[in-house]
């Protein structure tokens, strides 16, 4: 640990949309901090303005920091910077601990969890619900997954950029908790989209939907950012890709075929984002998943708002 502050030196890999702002956060609680760049430099360079290290590798990284945030699209990726070559395995330390704020595969992440402890490397998951506006914040819902030990020691770091906790259970079920939110989520994005464009079909405009919706029982945070796009056309009321989301319901697919659990639901809406991203629209944001579903069905969304303005 740093001399100078007794607290523990974190490292972050992955400073994206989410990243960023949790990595700013953790700097601001007075950790030192080292990161490592990819491609966009804008937010490495912030940061390192900032008073954090930049790593050349990531086992530089694990040779000097005791925890390492990862925040990666999807369990290859994580996988990659652990085991690789020049990754955290290859430069840790024994009682180094590595929190996964992927939305990954929890099999995947039990699995590197044993081979880590063989090493003396603790995982713990720790994904994320929210957006990057609450990523700035330091107002981000965390899942955690871990044993109650390691628990008391994260807590303090992950409190720097989460205004919720929550303990899941042991490492693999937040993760898991990670993807029942998602479900939802994906599931409400298809359901939304679909009645939209059934409502504009039958002559209701997409106003109108949401002026009842909106404040029934029905109505929520999910909904309003939703249709802030989808009605409103504000293209970064949500910034979380169809690749993302198209990823995350796979990985709630393969957890129910593993369980052997009926999971007709998860599969209808997987077929969308699969639609989406089959056309070359991965790029897309959840919200714009109407915008495809209304193409669908032979209609212009904004189009349709227009028309019931």
């Amino acid at each position: 640990m740093s001399d100078s502050s007794k607290k523990p030196v974190i490292g972050f890999i992955g400073v994206g949309f989410m990243g960023h702002g949790m990595a700013k956060n953790i700097r601001l609680g007075g950790y030192d901090l080292w990161v490592k760049g990819h491609r966009n430099r804008t937010p490495v360079d912030n940061l390192v303005s900032m008073g954090a290290k930049e790593a050349e590798s990531v086992k530089q990284m694990a040779e000097n920091c005791d925890i390492i945030h990862i925040c990666l699209p999807n369990s290859d990726y994580v996988e990659a910077v652990i085991r690789g070559e020049d990754g955290i395995l290859a430069g840790a330390r024994e009682g180094l601990i590595v929190i996964d704020t992927t939305t990954a595969d929890p099999t995947s992440t039990v699995r590197l969890a044993e081979d880590m402890a063989t090493r003396g490397v603790t995982m713990v998951d720790a994904p994320l619900g929210r957006t990057p506006k609450e990523a700035e914040e330091g107002m981000l819902d965390a899942m955690v997954g871990c044993d109650d030990a390691t628990f008391e020691i994260v807590h303090p770091v992950i409190d720097c950029w989460a205004g919720t906790i929550t303990h899941i259970g042991p490492v693999g079920s937040a993760h898991k908790m990670k993807l029942l939110m998602n479900f939802m989520g994906t599931s409400y994005a298809a359901i939304y989209s679909e009645a939209l464009a059934l409502g504009a079909k039958v002559g209701i405009a997409p106003q109108k939907l949401r002026e009842v919706i909106a404040p029934s029982r029905m109505g929520n945070g999910f909904f309003d950012t939703f249709m802030n796009y989808a009605i409103d056309r504000n293209r970064d009321a949500h910034k979380f890709s169809i690749e993302n989301a198209s990823k995350d319901i796979r990985y709630v697919n393969n957890m129910a075929s593993g369980a052997g659990v009926v999971g007709i639901m998860a599969a209808a809406t997987k077929h969308y984002f699969t639609h989406v991203e089959a056309i070359g629209h991965g790029d897309d944001y959840v919200p714009m998943l109407s915008d495809h579903v209304a193409r669908l069905n032979g209609m212009d969304l904004e189009e349709e708002v227009k028309k019931g303005a």
